[in-house]
């Protein structure tokens, strides 16, 4: 590593803080596989080499691993890196605390959702009905015919899994049916004018 460079230098503005680690959640570091264990479920990740992350009093702190590092001009790599680890180690702490959940609303005449058991069964206009089968730590819910939750503890695999319900029928631009998140905005357009 450089002499001149600082560890300051190579941090994260997002890492400088800890990720604190609230009661009846347990954090553990075997080798490079950081496991967060919670009420809601246990996730694994393994940890990049360009980071080090230390356990203590509660909280999880995120730095650089500035041994490996040679040469001044990888310091914008390494800050990047504290910051994606930092915001995973915070997901992952949120999500076997209180979990991630994904709505998506369905918009057209005929188009409905159920569930069968844990499969979510969609009319999407389809000569034929389209069957979703949750991975692993993924559950869905359907409220209401034109609502469909996808919920898990992992948010990454949640928000997946709810691009893939909604790749079944994007949004179209005239007349904006199709399966679309919440608080997505569909831009139409209009139609021809006969």
């Amino acid at each position: 590593m450089p002499k001149n460079i600082e560890e300051k230098m190579v941090i994260s503005r997002l890492a400088k803080k800890p990720v604190d680690i609230p009661a009846g959640v347990e954090v553990s570091l075997n080798g490079k596989t950081l496991t967060v264990k919670g009420p809601k479920g246990t996730l694994e990740r393994d940890i990049n080499e360009k980071v080090l992350v230390e356990i203590s009093d509660g909280k999880v702190m995120v730095k650089p691993n500035l041994e490996i590092m040679k040469r001044i001009s990888e310091a914008k790599n390494f800050r990047a890196m504290t910051g994606t680890f930092y915001s995973h180690i915070n997901n992952m702490v949120t999500g076997v605390t209180k979990g991630f959940e994904k709505e998506l609303k369905i918009v057209g005449v005929g188009y409905r959702a159920s569930l069968k058991g844990t499969t979510l069964n969609m009319q999407l206009g389809y000569a034929h009905d389209v069957d979703v089968v949750p991975p692993e730590g993924i559950s869905f819910e359907v409220p209401a015919p034109t609502k469909i939750m996808v919920k898990g503890i992992d948010k990454e695999k949640v928000g997946q899994v709810a691009a893939n319900v909604r790749k079944w029928r994007e949004p179209i631009a005239y007349g904006g049916k199709g399966i679309r998140y919440v608080n997505e905005v569909v831009l139409t357009k209009v139609g021809k004018k006969v």
